[in-house]
Formats: structure tokens, C-alpha cells, sequence
């Protein structure tokens, strides 16, 4: 059977990509998760594939392709560090080969969509299409914030992966606050038309720091992610 390929990106920084990537890895069976480029990190701390291995569990194969130590976008820190930037066949390739044993293959990137990795200015698109162009069936989950502002951020992105021919599976929002505001809770109903894709899920903030994570992640992202939120229901329990 062919493995199912899903990039997990983002509107920008800091909207709870990790925190995503390892609850869908927590759900999934067979699953493997790549992390192309590390930045912010030195050789001796944990990153985000380390974070995801604590999260998900000792089920889900973790991988990283290259680390930069400073909090930079990966193009930039490479040329900084002088170390070799990452290719899109490179990461391509090793998504290749982790799709080869397992059924699901998470890709998490750096930053939003069209961050550079190289000095050819290729982008976490330009890794999706090159994994495409092997012949595995890929598409893009988009993690976006919850409040003001994510219906522009979240638009931009789903322009830029329709005009590159990339499928979005739906939009997660990252990380859900105990008092949603107004604009919030009129987003649970915009950020779908924003999207152009279904909202799979909302994860509470603070949502790392569970003791039972998994069983937050079930409860958190839709049946499609492998989880039992209703996104109806969630849209009705915080009315505008």
C-alpha cells in the first residue's frame, strides 16, 4: 500500500506546528515524522522531531535532515553556519525512503510555506512538489492561529499552495484559549472559506503540557486526522 505523504505548515512562527504534527503522529499506526530543517537549536538540544517523539510516543520514527544553530530562517542560518542548505530532491528522497515502511509520512517545516531553505530560494513547496514528482500521493495540512489576523495569513497560504497545483487537507488551529474573544470565535466559521479547506481540529493551548496527550489529540483534531472532534459541535459550543 502507498504511503499517504502530509506536509504540516504553517501561517507563520510559533502558530503550534509541533504541537500538531504530533498529535496527528500520535493517532496514526504506521507513521514516521521528518523534520528537513532545524533552526535554533545547537547539536546537543532537543528540537522539534525530539519534541514530537516525546508526544506522540515510542511508536512514531522520528528523523532530521539538517540543524542550524541560529533562530533563523534555514536558508539564512545555513549561510550563517556555513553548512550545506537543503535541496527539495534531498528531502524528497528521505521522505521516499520513510514512506517505503510506513502508511503516513509527516513532513513539519520551518516557519510558513514559502520560507527559504537554499539560495535558490526553494521553500517547503518546492520539497512537496519534488516529493510528488516520486510518485507518492502528498498533501498540506495548515496550521493556523486562532485569533485576529489568521484570516489574511491563512488566505495568503492557500492561494500560494492552489497556484502551485498542492492540495490543502484542511486547517488545524494550533492552539485554542479557554476565553476565546469575539474574532475568535468568528473565526471557528471564516478560516474554512479562508482556507478553502475544512477545519479539522483546534488544540487547546497549552495543549503540550498534557499528561495524556494522545487522548487529547483524539479529542482534538477530526475524524479524518484519526481523531473525534466535531467541528460543528466546536463552532456551536463557542457562538460569535
Amino acid at each position: 500500500m502507498t504511503a499517504t505523504v502530509l506536509y504540516v505548515t504553517g501561517t507563520g512562527t510559533e502558530v503550534g506546528k509541533t504541537a500538531v504534527t504530533a498529535a496527528v503522529a500520535a493517532l496514526a499506526p504506521s507513521v514516521a515524522v521528518l523534520k528537513p530543517g532545524q533552526t535554533g537549536v545547537t547539536a546537543t538540544e532537543p528540537g522539534d522531531a525530539d519534541e514530537v517523539a516525546r508526544l506522540a510516543g515510542p511508536h512514531v520514527l522520528t528523523r532530521e535532515l539538517a540543524r542550524y544553530p541560529e533562530p533563523l530562517a534555514p536558508d539564512t542560518a545555513a549561510r550563517r553556519s556555513g553548512l550545506p542548505a537543503l535541496r527539495p530532491r534531498q528531502v524528497a528522497d528521505a521522505v521516499a525512503e520513510l514512506a517505503a515502511g510506513h502508511g503516513l509520512v509527516l513532513v513539519e517545516g520551518a516557519g510558513g510555506l514559502l520560507v527559504r531553505y537554499d539560495a535558490d530560494g526553494h521553500t517547503l513547496a518546492d520539497q512537496a512538489l519534488a516529493t510528488a514528482a516520486l510518485g507518492l500521493p502528498v498533501h498540506v495540512l495548515l496550521v493556523a492561529s486562532a485569533g485576529l489576523g489568521t484570516l489574511n495569513t491563512t488566505a495568503l497560504t492557500a492561494e500560494a499552495l492552489r497556484s502551485r497545483g498542492l492540495a490543502t487537507l484542511g486547517v488545524v488551529i494550533g492552539s485554542w484559549p479557554t476565553d476565546p474573544d469575539l474574532a475568535m470565535r468568528c473565526n471557528l466559521t471564516d478560516l474554512p472559506h479562508a482556507a478553502g479547506a475544512p477545519l479539522l481540529g483546534a488544540l487547546p493551548h497549552g495543549a503540550p503540557h498534557s499528561p495524556d496527550f494522545p487522548t487529547l489529540a483524539k479529542s482534538s483534531l477530526a475524524p479524518t486526522l484519526g481523531g473525534t472532534w466535531d467541528a460543528a459541535a466546536f463552532t456551536a459550543a463557542h457562538p460569535a
